[in-house]
């Protein structure tokens, strides 16, 4: 059986394929690569049990019935819908081809995963609470989002794709599961794409103070890529549970300044601020209730500190490979 993960490319996309190819499974990534990278799957190709395609999944069933015709999956055991913009700079960019992926593209996965008796895993958000009132959040909270505000194009198609999801179930049969995912962060994520800990690596490789948007008491729960997709596959295993969405997040709740005064005990500098203007509609408390998820015999394991290490590793890592690619570049021009 073969596995079709969309926006597979992606930042968290990608850590899923590389945990799907080491259960030995076959893998099928669709992407359009508006915001991914083939280099970040370039490993699960290499094994030969990951395939990619590159394709905009915001289009009709039929459409993507030919595209996957080609690529001859055989049966899918489950499709994993994760493509979308997630950041504030790419779904700023491109608000309507955010609404169509998680529109458009979610009604016809679930056609696809129908027809061929897959289970569904749709990829959703902590935006589906918006600028939270109620704290922590759980997942019976039905949120505070604007629906017309400068995140609607991402919070309210999620919140579109979720009740895509809950109607298939309820009138279709559909073996689905719905998470949330709460500020995920680590290797592979894209530089200067707008969220928090891209943006103070960045910052710190180049020598420049740590971008602070706001006042910086704003609270976030950052949630390391390898225990989120831990629990990701943990959901998508689950029997039938029907409409219970899953928080995929930590529970440690750290202000935006104290983030990045980790971030810079970490790398053993001064922590040297620069307060920026706040996001229009940026919410300021955010964390999630994990009551469901640790029912599941799961918990985050990876600390903060421990995340921010790894992750600067590899951006220092990544930045100085693209050096020596631009310096050969010259070199040979």
């Amino acid at each position: 059986m073969t596995t079709l993960v969309t926006g597979g490319a992606g930042f968290l996309g990608s850590h899923l394929v590389d945990a799907l190819v080491a259960r030995d499974e076959r893998v099928i990534v669709l992407d359009d690569l508006s915001t991914g990278s083939v280099a970040n799957i370039d490993a699960a190709l290499a094994t030969g049990k990951a395939s990619f395609i590159e394709c905009d999944v915001a289009v009709d069933a039929e459409r993507l019935r030919g595209v996957l015709r080609d690529a001859r999956p055989g049966h899918f055991r489950s499709i994993f819908h994760l493509a979308s913009p997630a950041s504030p700079e790419a779904y700023g960019a491109h608000p309507w081809e955010t609404l169509a992926v998680n529109a458009i593209g979610t009604m016809s996965l679930i056609e696809i995963a129908l027809e061929h008796g897959a289970r569904f895993i749709y990829s959703s958000t902590s935006e589906v609470y918006g600028d939270p009132l109620v704290h922590p959040q759980p997942e019976s909270y039905f949120g505070n989002v604007d629906p017309i505000g400068p995140r609607s194009c991402y919070d309210e198609g999620k919140r579109f794709g979720e009740a895509a999801v809950a109607a298939a179930i309820r009138s279709r049969g559909l073996d689905a599961r719905l998470v949330r995912f709460f500020n995920c962060y680590g290797p592979r994520m894209e530089r200067g794409d707008g969220r928090l800990v891209p943006e103070l690596i960045g910052a710190a490789l180049a020598g420049r103070k740590l971008p602070i948007q706001g006042t910086g008491k704003q609270t976030r729960s950052m949630t390391y890529i390898d225990d989120a997709v831990q629990l990701l596959l943990i959901v998508e295993a689950l029997p039938l549970r029907g409409l219970e969405p899953v928080n995929i997040g930590n529970d440690d709740e750290r202000s935006i300044e104290d983030i990045a005064r980790a971030l810079a005990r970490v790398l053993g500098i001064a922590y040297d601020p620069q307060f920026l203007p706040a996001r229009e509609g940026d919410p300021q408390r955010r964390r999630p209730d994990l009551t469901r998820a640790r029912s599941l015999g799961w918990a985050p394991t990876t600390s903060l500190e421990t995340g921010l290490r790894v992750t600067y590793d590899w951006f220092a890592r990544d930045v100085a490979a693209r050096d020596v690619t631009v310096r050969g570049a010259v070199a040979t021009a």
